[in-house]
């Protein structure tokens, strides 16, 4: 998959994601992945899923990857969680 149809979710409104999302399917992408990491998950979650019951006809969900990932912080090394949610066009 292209990192061109990659829509990383952090910290901003499900809204912004769910609209980077409909524009990557509005401008030819076939798929668009949707990743996330620690407490971004559920909204992450959410965008798919506004996405695909509010805005987008013929996309389903593909696959969703999860994994833990070990991050280096001040305090030592800590495992989060992260997600990855797959959409493809039906057309």
């Amino acid at each position: 998959m292209l990192k061109d149809n990659t829509v990383f979710v952090g910290n901003k409104p499900v809204m912004n994601y769910v609209l980077a999302v409909v524009t990557q399917f509005n401008n030819g992408a076939s798929e668009v992945a949707i990743k996330a990491r620690g407490k971004a998950i559920s909204r992450a979650v959410d965008t798919a899923e506004i996405a695909l019951n509010r805005f987008l006809e013929h996309v389903a969900k593909k696959e969703i990857f999860t994994s833990t990932e070990i991050i280096d912080t001040d305090s030592g090394k800590t495992n989060v969680s992260s997600i990855e949610i797959v959409l493809i066009s039906q057309k």
